[in-house]
């Protein structure tokens, strides 16, 4: 059976890298097979030395987000509170919706407070295992077909 290749973009804060590292060694490292479906993921995100991160203005920084999320399938948002305050989080927000691109909200470990700004646009809502991060984007790309 061909691989399903599925285009993602996890919003992430550099500040917090640590939950953005877990989660695309979860996605991107690993081969994975969902109801006997090859899947393979290839990485949107914004890498930490792209020159996005010096961006000029924020119109320049808007738009070469949404130029990554227009490419992307499934778009991963974690639900930690950091969010709340990210001007990034809202762009990467408005550009999951300007494009019709569905948001998979992810809440991580031990985390007992979440983003009602991410939760309420994501169209699904999962824990921080591998497995249901998975099972997310699975069925998230799948109800786009």
């Amino acid at each position: 059976m061909t691989p399903h290749q599925i285009h993602i973009f996890i919003s992430h804060s550099w500040k917090y890298s640590s939950v953005y590292d877990t989660l695309a060694t979860w996605i991107f490292e690993e081969k994975w097979n969902v109801d006997k479906v090859p899947l393979n993921f290839k990485n949107f995100s914004v890498p930490k030395d792209d020159p996005i991160h010096n961006a000029p203005t924020d119109r320049a920084l808007k738009i070469a987000i949404h130029n990554q999320i227009a490419r992307s399938h499934i778009i991963v948002i974690p639900t930690g509170m950091y969010t709340n305050y990210s001007k990034w989080i809202q762009k990467e927000i408005d550009g999951a919706n300007e494009y019709s691109k569905p948001i998979l909200a992810v809440n991580p470990r031990g985390q007992e407070r979440t983003s009602e700004i991410v939760v309420s646009n994501s169209a699904e809502h999962v824990g921080w295992t591998k497995q249901s991060v998975i099972n997310g984007i699975w069925k998230l790309y799948k109800s786009q077909k």
